[in-house]
């Protein structure tokens, strides 16, 4: 059983944005896919799980970005899981071209029990006769990030199109959403280098998330709350 997952690719349109560079969003979601193709290589996609009342959760995600890749180019992803710990695991994942690797991240993860709600051992997923590949794309910790209220700056209703199996916003769709909260010009011109969210709530279909930001030059800190104050989700961007 092979741990290591690595596709030849193309960079579609459909992923690219208004630069004609794979998309900051597109990118979690093109890992979050990849990581989804593999999980049914090792028997333990989402579908699996289910039948044995258990649903993956995303805990947070790191991208960095050394060079987009544009329109149509060629490329090399890879994707593996790294040992996991009592309750949570880690997956690298890499985007390479002529063996350069031009963008790396990271997910932690868990898993839940659909009927009460409580983390159950990541290991205990996983088949025994798998031996996990030892490289991991950086070895420092996620950040930790404030729960502090900010500046409100936008507000966003949950869609129907941003709903997933889970029932609950889509991982990917978060970003997409808080793209948006930008002018392109905006967007562009943050030059994001590395960008990583920390999911601390789920929220559905209909919720309004207010999103709330700090801009501290080369970074920028953002916050999506509910209206009652509870915090959603925590992103911190670094600018180029």
């Amino acid at each position: 059983m092979e741990n290591r997952y690595i596709q030849d690719y193309i960079i579609l349109p459909g992923l690219c944005d208004s630069s004609g560079a794979l998309g900051i969003p597109d990118t979690f979601l093109l890992f979050m896919d990849l990581a989804a193709i593999h999980a049914e290589h090792l028997h333990v996609d989402t579908p699996r799980l289910m039948k044995r009342n258990l649903f993956w959760l995303t805990v947070r995600t790191r991208v960095r970005f050394h060079r987009r890749p544009r329109m149509a180019e060629r490329v090399t992803l890879s994707t593996w899981p790294e040992a996991p710990g009592k309750l949570r695991a880690d997956r690298s994942y890499t985007i390479e071209q002529n063996g350069e690797r031009i963008v790396t991240g990271k997910t932690e993860w868990t898993i839940l029990e659909m009927d009460t709600n409580k983390l159950r051992p990541a290991a205990d997923i996983f088949p025994q006769e798998l031996t996990f590949y030892p490289d991991t794309v950086w070895a420092e910790p996620f950040t930790r990030m404030k729960d502090e209220p900010l500046e409100e700056y936008a507000r966003y209703t949950v869609r129907s199109t941003d709903i997933d199996i889970g029932g609950h916003m889509n991982n990917a769709a978060y970003l997409r959403a808080l793209a948006g909260t930008f002018s392109t010009e905006q967007w562009q011109g943050m030059n994001i280098r590395e960008l990583e969210i920390a999911f601390r709530s789920p929220c559905y279909e209909g919720d309004t998330l207010i999103w709330q930001k700090r801009d501290e030059g080369d970074a920028l800190t953002l916050r999506a709350a509910l209206p009652d104050g509870k915090t959603i989700a925590q992103v911190r961007i670094s600018k180029g």
